[in-house]
C-alpha cells in the first residue's frame, strides 16, 4: 500500500484529497499545513510519497524541496500546485521533484502521478511537462540558475522579509554566514540592496508583486 504525506495549507482540499487517496487504495499517514511540521513528520515517518503545494503561509516548498534533499530519504515529492510559472516548474524540477502536477488536474491524473512517481518514474501535467524537460536538460534561460541551491534558499527567504537572524536559526546557519550568502547571491544576480532584489524576485516569479 502506497503510504502518502499531504502538505497543503487549506483544510478543504487536504480533505478531499485525503478522500480521493484513501478511496484509491493509499494510506494518507499524514498532513500539515507548514513546512516546519511537515518536515519533522515526513523526516520521522518516511512516506513514499510526499503531495507538496508550492504556496504555504510561512515559506515556499521549494525551501521543503531543498531540506528533504539534503536529508536522502527514499521519498518521493510530487509537486500539486497552481502555478505554471516557469521558474517555479525549472526550479522545483532541478531541487529533485518527481512530478509536478496542477490543481486543476482530475483525481484520476493524481491518483496515476503517485503511482508514476512510486515506480521510480516522473510525472507532469501535459501544460508543464515541455517546461519540465527544458529544465532537465538546462535549456531554461534563468538567471538565478547562477546561484547555488543554498543560495536560491536564502534568496527566498530574504525576499519574504526574514532577517539574517531568523534565516540562521531555520538553516543552522549564523548570522555571519547568511550574510555572507546574501552578499554573495546579490553579487551574482548583480544587485545592490534588497529593493532591487524583491524587484528581480518578483520579475523572475520567485515571489508574486503584492508580496514587494
Amino acid at each position: 500500500m502506497t503510504r502518502v504525506y499531504i502538505l497543503e495549507d487549506h483544510a478543504i482540499v487536504r480533505e478531499g484529497l485525503r478522500a480521493v487517496l484513501e478511496v484509491s487504495g493509499m494510506q494518507v499517514i499524514g498532513e500539515a499545513d507548514n513546512i516546519g511540521q511537515g518536515l519533522a513528520e515526513i523526516v520521522a515517518r518516511v512516506p513514499d510519497v510526499v503531495l507538496l503545494d508550492l504556496g504555504l503561509p510561512d515559506r515556499s516548498g521549494l525551501d521543503l524541496l531543498a531540506q528533504l534533499a539534503a536529508q536522502d530519504l527514499p521519498t518521493r515529492v510530487l509537486v500539486l500546485t497552481v502555478s505554471e510559472r516557469p521558474w517555479h516548474i525549472a526550479e522545483a524540477t532541478r531541487l529533485g521533484a518527481a512530478g509536478y502536477v496542477l490543481k486543476g488536474s482530475t483525481a484520476e491524473e493524481i491518483v496515476k502521478a503517485i503511482g508514476t512517481v512510486v515506480q521510480g518514474r516522473r510525472h507532469f501535467s501535459g501544460s508543464v511537462a515541455a517546461r519540465a524537460a527544458e529544465a532537465a536538460s538546462g535549456q531554461v534561460v534563468d538567471p538565478i540558475a547562477v546561484l547555488s541551491i543554498r543560495e536560491r534558499q536564502i534568496m527566498r527567504m530574504v525576499v519574504a522579509g526574514m532577517s539574517s537572524a531568523a534565516i540562521g536559526a531555520e538553516l543552522s546557519l549564523s548570522p555571519k554566514t547568511v550574510d555572507t550568502y546574501r552578499s554573495r547571491l546579490m553579487s551574482k544576480l548583480g544587485v545592490h540592496d534588497l529593493a532591487n532584489l524583491v524587484r528581480v524576485a518578483v520579475r523572475l516569479g520567485v515571489i508574486d508583486g503584492d508580496q514587494g
